[in-house]
């Protein structure tokens, strides 16, 4: 509605009132405002996906679009109206962003709480190809007792894909659920990204972590990239920071593992 008063205060009542209804749609859209939805396919099968000014602002599975036009009416109190296709400058940006190369893509979190913007800011962080636990983003946050709440937030994503709660997994290192197609396409999502979900999911089924490097002291995350040029020569499979911090390793400042002193 805000929208329509600026419209209609910009245009004049009268003559804005003499347009045809059919007018309206297309306005908006071409000044930026009001939210917009189209069909789009992804590496794990077509989505609906909602943008605004401010950038994406949902992403669900495709299905019924009176579905996803109620589901976004739920989360943002906004009506979003079906568009044929993306702006050429989104569409772009969201071609590079899911294939991993390129700038981020705006995403409009202004409907997210604090704490559930504080969870998804802090996801979006997570590089591509590795992974965290729920308990680690709960720390970073600084709400290290929050992490079933953290699983809640990010079980509510409204922009998987864009903010990557398949990069989460459970604190034991098994992947976990995921929201946006279950754990298989999380697991697909996984490996094309070249975190290699069967070779985690195989170190936590053994308890192991954590991998530390004889030659430097220090312990990682068996995902981060530090942790991937650690020689079998040199690697120590660890069960737990107390483990870690026992055997002498301090945690890494890039993938913070535990917290340093």
């Amino acid at each position: 509605m805000d929208e329509i008063h600026r419209l209609t205060t910009a245009l004049g009542a009268g003559e804005w009132a003499s347009a045809p209804p059919s007018l309206l749609p297309g306005v908006l859209r071409e000044l930026g405002l009001g939210y917009w939805y189209t069909a789009l396919d992804t590496p794990i099968g077509p989505v609906h996906l909602a943008w605004g000014r401010r950038g994406v602002a949902g992403l669900r599975p495709a299905g019924d679009p009176a579905g996803f036009e109620e589901w976004f009416r739920a989360r943002t109190g906004r009506p979003v109206r079906r568009a044929a296709g993306l702006p050429a400058r989104l569409a772009s940006r969201l071609q590079a962003a899911m294939s991993g190369v390129g700038e981020r893509v705006p995403v409009d979190l202004a409907h997210s709480g604090g704490f559930e913007r504080a969870v998804l800011l802090k996801t979006r962080e997570i590089p591509r190809g590795e992974v965290r636990p729920y308990s680690w983003v709960a720390r970073e946050i600084g709400r290290p007792g929050a992490v079933r709440a953290v699983g809640n937030a990010l079980a509510r994503n409204p922009l998987p894909l864009l903010i990557p709660c398949h990069r989460v997994v459970r604190n034991d290192g098994r992947l976990g659920a995921y929201s946006c197609g279950g754990v298989e396409a999380k697991r697909a999502l996984l490996e094309l990204e070249g975190a290699r979900p069967e070779d985690l999911e195989e170190l936590a089924g053994r308890g192991v972590r954590f991998w530390g490097s004889r030659s430097t002291g220090i312990f990682c995350f068996p995902s981060c990239h530090r942790a991937r040029r650690i020689s079998p020569h040199h690697r120590v499979e660890l069960g737990s920071e107390r483990e870690a911090a026992a055997a002498g390793f301090r945690p890494c400042r890039v993938c913070r593992p535990a917290v340093d002193g």
